[in-house]
């Protein structure tokens, strides 16, 4: 039996070991890569929690202050009150009120 074989001009086991070095450290920069950017992104959810958190907080704070606002201000408001501050701007009461009749014939000019 003859056989006839050809020499490749480079050798194929050096191309195989330098592409499989080249890929193994692709990978590894690759893994490093994810692995700083996953930690930036958890980094990053995680200020931004404490933020919401806390202006929750802040949103409650400000709720109950509206709340004791608003009972303040309807008890100022209340008809006592008014009434009180009529009397200290020494408003008169009225015994008799007198409205103004305008006859049906009558036309206003000017």
């Amino acid at each position: 039996m003859n056989t006839l074989t050809l020499n490749p001009p480079i050798s194929i086991t050096f191309k195989l070991g330098l592409n499989l070095k080249i890929l193994w450290v692709f990978v590894f920069v690759l893994i490093i890569s994810l692995l700083v950017l996953y930690v930036f992104q958890i980094n990053s959810l995680t200020y931004e929690n404490y933020l919401l958190k806390s202006q929750e907080k802040k949103l409650t704070e400000i709720k109950k202050e509206k709340e004791i606002l608003e009972i303040n201000f309807s008890n100022a408001r209340s008809l006592a009150n008014i009434e009180n501050y009529f009397q200290n701007q020494n408003f008169e009461k009225t015994n008799r009120v007198k409205y103004i009749q305008i006859l049906e014939t009558s036309v206003a000019t000017k």
